[in-house]
Parts: structure tokens; sequence; C-alpha cells
């Protein structure tokens, strides 16, 4: 049985997973420093490629492991699919179990039904704000009364730099509003 562990920061100390993985049988434990957010987790990496048919993967917590259900779910597909085990100690699953098997289809199905509770909810805040006249994003910085001040600034021969850098705005920003308008 090996066992996987990771901490966020250099401030963290791995010390409470790795006690917990070694009372469960791992006789090895990679320990990544990294945020789950990152792709790139070399000991993560490392164990998995050492992983074969037969052995045990043991982490601490699911939230150890992967960035997202959907990346648990595929690593755990992955390790199903090379004969691999797995093991979370906090939530009690256990792949190499019929009952494991099903509690972490159910957290799959789950977490997809929250994924789409979520989008129906974003997407019903969005046509709200829509219908009261409210626009998402940043506010844009080239108002038409800069555009216009920047417009006379290039008739009377100032370089697009010089207008620009006039009225407060990016050379990039005056061009994409002259081009939308029409003008570029």
């Amino acid at each position: 049985m090996l066992g996987y562990a990771r901490v966020s920061t250099t401030a963290q100390d791995p010390a409470l997973q790795h006690d917990a993985l070694a009372a469960a049988g791992c006789y090895r434990v990679w320990t990544d420093t990294a945020s789950g957010a990152l792709a790139a987790r070399p000991a993560l990496d490392d164990v998995l490629a050492r992983l074969g048919p037969g052995d045990v993967l043991i982490v601490w917590r699911l939230d150890r492991l992967a960035r997202s259900l959907r990346h648990l779910l595929q690593l755990i597909d992955d390790l199903d699919g090379r004969g691999v085990g797995f093991r979370s100690l906090t939530e009690s699953i256990d792949t190499t179990t019929a009952t494991g098997r099903l509690v972490l289809h159910l957290f799959g199905a789950l977490g997809e039904f929250e994924r789409d509770l979520l989008k129906e909810r974003t997407t019903a805040g969005l046509e709200a704000a829509a219908a009261r006249g409210r626009r998402g994003g940043r506010p844009a910085v080239m108002t038409p009364a800069k555009l216009a001040a920047a417009r006379g600034l290039l008739a009377a021969g100032s370089t697009t730099g010089e207008a620009a850098a006039a009225v407060g705005v990016s050379r990039a920003t005056l061009y994409r509003s002259l081009r939308i308008e029409g003008k570029a």
C-alpha cells in the first residue's frame, strides 16, 4: 500500500497525514507541497506511475488527492482500469469493496447534480441582471467622451500612442475602440 499526502504551503505540516497513512499500513508515502488547484504535482505523478495491479493508493482525505470531483473520478477510473485500488481514510471510501465503489459513484452523481444546479443558478442570475439592465464584466475604460477626444487628437495629427496616453487608455484599447466604431 502506497500513500500520498499533500499540504498547500510550507507553513503546513504533513505529519498528521503521514501518521494516519503509516497507521493504515502504507510502507511509503509521497508528499507534495502545492495548491490543490495546481495540475503539476511531481510526487503525485511519481506515485501514480509506480502503482501496479494489486496495489492500493491511500490518502488521508479526498481533497488531498484531486483538484475537483471530476478530477478525482478520472483518477479513480484510471486506477481502476490499471487494477489499482483506492482508499480515503477520512471519508472511509475503499474502492476495493463493492460498497466503496458505490459510495464513490454516489459522490460523483451528487457532484454532477451540484454542478448542474450551480450552472442553472448562475444562468438565472445573469438573466435577472440583464432584465434589470445590468451587464457583467469590467467597466469600459474607453468612454464616448474619451473616444471623441482621441478622435480629435488623431485628426489634429497626434500619433495613436500620443492620443491614447492623452485620454488615459492603452494604444490597444484605442485601436479596438476605433475598429469597433469602423474608423480604423
